[in-house]
């Protein structure tokens, strides 16, 4: 109850407060990119039931249907959309999805169903079990590091198999812990990490969280993620 009155708040200041940049971002699209401003994606939410999350809209709508990972230099980015993603402003209309509930401002990010369904799991499925959030270990952690792991030429399968099980341990880490004053932390450590990004920061030393994270994944009966060799797909 206390965290879902502090998701309610939270975002709607924040809705205020950034109501500058969002036009600003809202103008950025629409100006250098036909179609429409936001991006209505379809995301595994809590129990695993289907929900639509809100993005601003970064990819050209005629680029040819690819990857639901984007790579680090993706060709169907257009360059205002490259600048919305490098400083998170492309996420800001989730701050809608947490005020309506769909979404919570710390928990662990959501994924495409697919690769919900096909990589998760029985373990990992357990982040299904809260509201899916903006921000959290697991997606700074993507945000500082995924581009040392993901490859162009198959950004899902690099993302599946050397930056997916990571990131999923960092959010049952979170999960542990998971407080009012650690999602606090989060959220300090989310607004220092964008900052830094955009100032030119590059280099970022691994979360603290990393070693437990690593522990888990180490301990666990079966990998986090579940890979399947295309000679065993139906």
């Amino acid at each position: 109850m206390a965290k879902r009155l502090f998701d309610v708040i939270a975002s709607a200041l924040a809705l205020v407060v950034l109501l500058p940049v969002i036009v600003l971002a809202w103008l950025a699209v629409r100006l250098t990119s036909s179609g429409p401003a936001i991006y209505k994606a379809q995301r595994a939410g809590r129990d695993g039931v289907v929900f639509t999350m809100h993005k601003f809209r970064t990819m050209r709508i005629d680029s040819e249907p690819g990857s639901v990972i984007t790579g680090a230099s993706d060709s169907r980015v257009f360059l205002a959309g490259r600048i919305l993603r490098a400083l998170k402003i492309d996420e800001l209309p989730q701050l809608y999805d947490v005020l309506i509930g769909k979404m919570s401002i710390v928990g662990p990010r959501p994924e495409d169903p697919r690769i919900v369904e096909q990589y998760y799991s029985r373990l990992v499925r357990r982040t299904l079990e809260v509201a899916p959030g903006l921000a959290s270990p697991g997606s700074i952690y993507n945000y500082t590091h995924g581009h040392l792991y993901l490859d162009d030429h198959d950004p899902e399968q690099s993302y599946v198999r050397k930056l997916l099980p990571t990131k999923l341990a960092l959010e049952l880490v979170y999960m542990r812990r998971a407080s009012m004053w650690y999602d606090l932390t989060v959220i300090l450590k989310t607004a220092v990490t964008i900052l830094l990004i955009g100032l030119g920061k590059r280099q970022f030393a691994e979360p603290p969280e990393i070693f437990e994270a690593r522990k888990l994944m180490e301990n666990a009966d079966t990998p986090l993620v579940q890979i399947t060799l295309p000679s065993e797909r139906s």
